[in-house]
Order: structure tokens, then sequence, then C-alpha cells
């Protein structure tokens, strides 16, 4: 930073929000436990009864483990002072990584119950009904024990909330089976089986839309949804003393975390610790961010024009 220059940051509790995971380890661990026990008996449950909406939903339970061991991995790395070495914002973009990754496995496992549907509609296969509800009555007792567990994390962390949608959908999705298993027995159609498989598949592609989406948004490091970035160069350029605004960028680093970065141009002669406490209560109160970074520069400085982007 050259001579003349000041720079400042603001850096409050956005870290702890940042590391909103990490409270919820405990849970996490406790639901990741519960469906990784109970998606090996839900698996075998599949192939002997031979029922689709059965291993539909053994996969649905499947990339609950897989997000949930995804989720309790990155918050471990976050949280490791260490890494800081070389990762300067620390490893809190794994979480981010681990939702996108959640919702790329569900998007590949309805299309594999998909095309093993068709397959089954031309071929119905014999399905042990039975058998089929009591494992599906267990999954939905296990579902809604992981709802439970999940449910107050969900509102906290992007990833938590991916563990949470897919046990919610999980729990529909076993209400789907018993519903399938019981009008299997009472009727013999057999076609019911992958009727509702498709159904359990489809029901939560919106719900993994808009979590890849949120995830990709944070990745590609657009504005927060709700952040209007014109209107925040304008109010910082309204703090007195200030001449211009620029070189500003706003963006997430993680579930609940938004850092923000400017460079303040001031008029020769402007205090300027007195525009980085206006600028950081700004950004704090009006805007929810909690870590930002700026550069005060005199007016009569040049040379930042070539650096703006």
């Amino acid at each position: 930073m050259g001579a003349g220059h000041h720079g400042g940051h603001a850096h409050g509790h956005g870290v702890a929000a940042g590391r909103a995971g990490a409270r919820h380890k405990p849970r996490l661990l406790a639901a990741f436990a519960l469906l990784l026990g109970f998606t090996v008996v839900e698996v075998i449950g599949a192939f002997v009864t031979g029922s689709l909406a059965l291993l539909s939903d053994a996969g649905h339970m499947l990339t609950d483990v897989l997000g949930l061991g995804m989720a309790l991995a990155a918050i471990h790395l976050a949280d490791r002072a260490e890494q800081r070495t070389h990762h300067t914002f620390g490893l809190y973009r794994l979480e981010i990584l681990a939702a996108l990754a959640n919702a790329v496995l569900l998007f590949g496992l309805a299309l594999y119950v998909a095309v093993e549907a068709l397959r089954r509609f031309a071929d119905p296969a014999e399905v042990t009904s039975g058998a089929m509800l009591v494992v599906a009555v267990l999954g939905l007792a296990a579902n809604v024990a992981a709802f439970f567990i999940l449910r107050d994390g969900a509102r906290e962390s992007l990833n938590v909330e991916g563990a949470y949608l897919e046990v919610v959908a999980d729990t529909l999705g076993s209400l789907g089976v018993i519903v399938a298993a019981i009008a299997i027995g009472a009727t013999g159609w057999e076609w019911i089986d992958p009727a509702v498989g498709v159904a359990v598949g489809v029901f939560i592609l919106p719900r993994t839309w808009k979590l890849a989406g949120r995830a990709i948004r944070i990745l590609v490091q657009a504005a927060p949804p709700g952040t209007d970035i014109e209107e925040l160069g304008a109010d910082l350029g309204a703090i007195d003393g200030v001449v211009d605004v620029h070189d500003l960028h706003v963006w997430t680093l993680t579930s609940d975390m938004d850092v923000a970065s400017a460079h303040i141009m001031v008029r020769a002669g402007t205090d300027p610790h007195g525009v980085l406490d206006q600028a950081r209560v700004l950004l704090r109160d009006r805007y929810s961010i909690d870590h930002a970074t700026f550069q005060v520069e005199p007016d009569d400085h040049h040379g930042c024009d070539d650096v703006n982007w």
C-alpha cells in the first residue's frame, strides 16, 4: 500500500456465522450414524423385496449419508486454524462444494430411477409388499428422527440445509413407499412400485435445483441475493469527505458470511479513521456485512485506474 493510503477492515461475528455448521457437528454425527445404519437395512430390503420404490428411497438415504459425511469433513477442515497459512480465507468453501456435490448426486439418482422405472413398466417385477411395508415404516422412523436432529442447523448452514432437505424428501419418500406397499398388497398391481419410485425421484428435483443454484452463486462470487451494489456504493459515497468509491466487490464466502472490499477516495485532509469507522458501521448495520476491507486514498492519488476490475 503506497504512501498516503490507509487500509482497514471490519471483522465481527461473520466468521462465527461462517462456522455455523461446526456448532451442529454432534447433531450431524448423530444423524450420519443413524442414517448410515438404516441405509444398509433398506438396501438389503430393496433387493429382498424387489422394490424399485424402496431402492429409490434407499438411494436417497445413501445420498443423505454421503452429504452428511461431506458436511462433517468440510466442517472439520474449515475449522483447522493451521490451514490459514495456505488458505487465507480458511476452507469455508468446502461446505459449499459439498452442498453442490450433494445436489449432483441427487440429480444422478433421479435419472437412474427414471431409466429403471421405464424398463420395469415394460417388464414388471414381482414385489414382496409385506416386507416392503415393514422396511418402509422403519425408514420413515429413521428419517423423522434425523429430521428433528438437523432442523435447527438447517437455518444457519447451507450444507446442513442440504442434508436437511434430503431428509425431508426421504421422509415423504418413505410415506410414498408405505402407500405403494399397501396398494400393491391390496390390488396386486406391480406397476405401482416403479411409478412411486419415479415420483419419489421427481419430487426432490425442484429443491435440489434450488440448492445447486445457491451453491453455484456462491462459487462464482455473485453478489448476495437482495444486495444492491449500486445502492451500497452510493451509501459509501455519501459518507462525509468521500469523493469516489471504486473497486467495490461484495460476495458470499460461505453460509451467512458475506464479505466486501472497496477503494474509498476522500478529499485531501479528511480523517481516514473516521471514514473507516463510518463505512464499517454502514456495512454492518445496513447490509449485515461484518467482514469488509477498505482502502482509503486521497483524491490526489493516481494509479488505481490500472487495477479497477
